[in-house]
Order: structure tokens, then C-alpha cells, then sequence
């Protein structure tokens, strides 16, 4: 499996890197087949639903602002390759998961998902509030009008 490291907002989609992270999912996932991935480190409270609970550990699923910390804190080395010093790194900032979902949101409209599809994965009500985030780049928008060239059609 391979994932894309995207980069923070304004950096061209062409500086992304890409990981292997295929020897990653089995530390992650440590032989569990169901159950959510990232997990806290103690067992789950008793009132935590049944879907946040690692059937196998009993681990309860990570919190969204504690996975959100943990990936800001994380991509900092990413987000500023150039800065070594550990202690300057601490005070620049990473990528957020908010980065993620709008770089998300952005590849699928290049990919040409439609806009009904793009609401209903953002969870976004209007189109309106949509537009901020599914902004296909211009190489994208040349592909799509390339493909649908009536004269590229007849060469084919």
C-alpha cells in the first residue's frame, strides 16, 4: 500500500512524498482483523461504545484531538525539512488533520468526484462551503479539458 505524505497548504502537489508504509499496518494492526486502528494506551471505560473498542485488547479508539496532537507533532520534521535542531522544530508547527481532509477533498475533485459525492463524504451542507476545499490544481483542470477535447476524440 502506498501512502502520500501531502503537503501543507500553498506547496505545489508535485513536492508530495510518497511512503511505503505497507511495513507499517502489521505493528499497527499487531494481528487484530477488526476494530479501530490507532488505540489509547489503557482499556477502554465501560460506557465507551462497542465500534471504539479493540475486541482483541480492549483498548478504547484514540480521541480525535489526541490523534490530531500526535499528527501535528509528528509531521513537523515533514512540514520543515530543513530544520534539524529538535528544540527549533518544537516551535514550528506540523501538518493538521484539517490539511489532510482538504488535501483529501482536493485530490478527489481532481480525480473528477462530483459534487454531490464530495458533500456527502466532506459532510458539507452546501456546495458554497465545499468550494473552499475541492479546488482542483491547474495540471488537473488541463487533464480534464484534454480529455474531453472533441478533436483529441477524433485522433484516438
Amino acid at each position: 500500500m502506498v501512502v502520500e505524505r501531502l503537503p501543507p497548504l500553498g506547496v505545489p502537489l508535485h513536492h508530495r512524498r510518497v511512503l511505503d508504509a505497507e511495513p507499517e499496518l502489521p505493528r499497527l494492526l499487531k494481528g487484530r482483523t477488526r476494530g479501530p486502528v490507532f488505540l489509547t494506551d489503557r482499556r477502554a471505560p465501560a460506557h465507551t461504545p462497542t465500534l471504539d473498542v479493540c475486541p482483541v485488547t480492549g483498548r478504547a479508539r484514540l480521541s480525535y484531538r489526541r490523534a490530531a496532537e500526535l499528527f501535528e507533532t509528528l509531521t513537523r520534521p515533514l512540514a520543515h525539512p530543513g530544520i534539524t535542531v529538535p528544540a527549533e522544530l518544537e516551535l514550528c508547527g506540523g501538518w493538521t488533520l484539517h490539511q489532510q481532509r482538504h488535501s483529501a477533498l482536493t485530490h478527489e475533485a481532481e480525480d473528477g468526484t462530483n459534487s454531490p459525492t464530495l458533500l456527502a463524504r466532506s459532510r458539507h451542507a452546501s456546495v458554497r462551503s465545499l468550494e473552499r476545499y475541492a479546488r482542483p490544481g491547474v495540471d488537473a483542470v488541463a487533464s480534464h479539458v484534454a480529455a474531453r477535447d472533441p478533436r483529441a476524440r477524433r485522433v484516438s
